[in-house]
């Protein structure tokens, strides 16, 4: 692991569903390994349609049942202090991607935006975390399967795992 704070922010549309659900459970597993202490991790939405709101219930319920405390409040991504602030962004589909790499100021910001999709060790077949918001329950489980692999997936290939 490199020295200092590692900071994480996850990105989705509004902030309510699939980056709430990627913070909590990288927050838990950071928490369980011990390692709190070396994390910041946040999230944001690319809109301010949920400022201020709490997740989505369906994604509370679904995260609670799984052991995932899903509260984080929503707030949008902000390009002129949140490059700065993060290592690494991650976003949960491509819309997210050129959202936000069109907000970068210089390459250095671009390579820090990451898809989650590109940590996946369990489920090859998705390119993204599709967004569970129109849908139900079942969608919730299945962003829910994905964001867990995809944080295991970024806990081994770029945390603690080199």
């Amino acid at each position: 692991m490199k020295k200092g704070k590692i900071s994480v922010l996850f990105i989705c549309l509004g902030n309510i569903c699939r980056s709430p659900a990627a913070n909590a459970v990288l927050q838990k597993m950071v928490d369980d390994a011990g390692l709190t202490d070396r994390f910041l991790i946040d999230s944001a939405a690319v809109g301010p349609w949920h400022i201020g709101d709490l997740p989505d219930k369906r994604m509370r319920q679904a995260g609670a049942q799984r052991g995932w405390d899903i509260s984080h409040i929503a707030r949008q991504f902000d390009a002129s202090s949140d490059f700065d602030r993060f290592d690494y962004i991650v976003v949960m589909d491509e819309e997210n991607y050129k959202n936000i790499t069109r907000q970068a100021h210089h390459e250095k910001e671009r390579n820090q935006v990451i898809r989650m999709a590109d940590y996946f060790e369990h489920h090859p077949t998705y390119s993204t975390v599709p967004d569970p918001y129109y849908g139900g329950m079942a969608d919730f489980e299945l962003a829910l399967d994905l964001i867990e692999d995809g944080c295991q997936g970024l806990m081994k290939q770029l945390f603690i795992g080199k």
